[in-house]
């Protein structure tokens, strides 16, 4: 029997997941962080991008991400996420992307560049979210 610990995934709106977990794998700040039983505690701010949860019984389930933190403690993973969403609407993705692009490729010299750049950074985060859930799902 593999090692499990507790994971817990919820947003501002609702929790999206609860239960135990052989190993998590979600986007911090720093880079990717694979998380299983027996973690250092760490407090770090999550990046937009898929969180992998690989279950109990081995199945993964794929979620999108986008601000928030996530708690490693002994014995719980805690993922507190600004947005969380089980579905990924690829067609509104793909026209965030290219409305994002567009406005950094004309931009005026008064345009937020932090504010674009990060929209465009969430459109790519959620079509590569809906790639890895694609693989998980074997398509």
């Amino acid at each position: 029997m593999a090692m499990t610990v507790h994971c817990d995934i919820v947003s501002a709106e609702e929790s999206l997941f609860s239960g135990l977990v052989k190993m998590v794998i979600v986007s911090g700040v720093e880079g990717e962080i694979g998380i299983s039983y027996g973690h250092a505690p760490l407090l770090t701010a999550i990046k937009p991008g898929p969180v992998r949860i690989i279950k109990d019984s081995g199945d993964e389930e794929v979620l999108f991400l986008s601000g928030g933190y996530v708690e490693i403690q002994p014995n719980i993973i805690t993922v507190l996420a600004d947005v969380a969403e089980r579905e990924i609407d690829e067609d509104a993705a793909k026209k965030a992307r290219e409305e994002a692009e567009h406005a950094l490729r004309g931009a005026p010299a008064d345009i937020d560049y932090t504010r674009i750049s990060a929209q465009l950074a969430e459109a790519e985060a959620r079509l590569r979210t809906l790639q890895a859930i694609r693989r998980a799902a074997g398509k």
